[in-house]
């Protein structure tokens, strides 16, 4: 067995960022918001003529934020689906160490 090193390269935990986008931090938390969205509407077993009624999109439409095809919706849109969905969204700013980096954009859900 062959004992040939791999190359490989640690990511930055942004694969946007990785990947060279532009406006890669709103790129991932679009991801991120979508991403909760899916779920939200698989786990709850809502159809998909429901979930078009609930967030007043086309069929067309759903279909591409489910499948993540995200470049038509804005940050904006992706949040009031999940306040559509019976979901409040919090948006808290932390004052941030001048010595600390910067940890980007973060997403937490509760169960409450």
């Amino acid at each position: 067995m062959s004992q040939e090193k791999i190359e490989y390269e640690i990511g930055s935990g942004n694969v946007f960022q990785d990947l060279g986008f532009p406006n890669s931090e709103e790129e991932l938390m679009k991801a991120r918001l979508a991403s909760f969205i899916y779920h939200i509407i698989t786990d709850a077993s809502i159809k998909k003529d429901k979930a078009v009624e609930i967030l007043d999109i086309s069929d067309k439409e759903l279909n591409s934020l489910l499948k993540g095809r995200l470049a038509d919706y804005s940050l904006d849109q992706l949040l009031s689906f999940l306040g559509k969905l019976g979901h409040d969204v919090e948006i808290v700013l932390h004052k941030r160490p001048e010595n600390k980096p910067s940890t980007g954009l973060r997403i937490t859900t509760t169960t409450e």
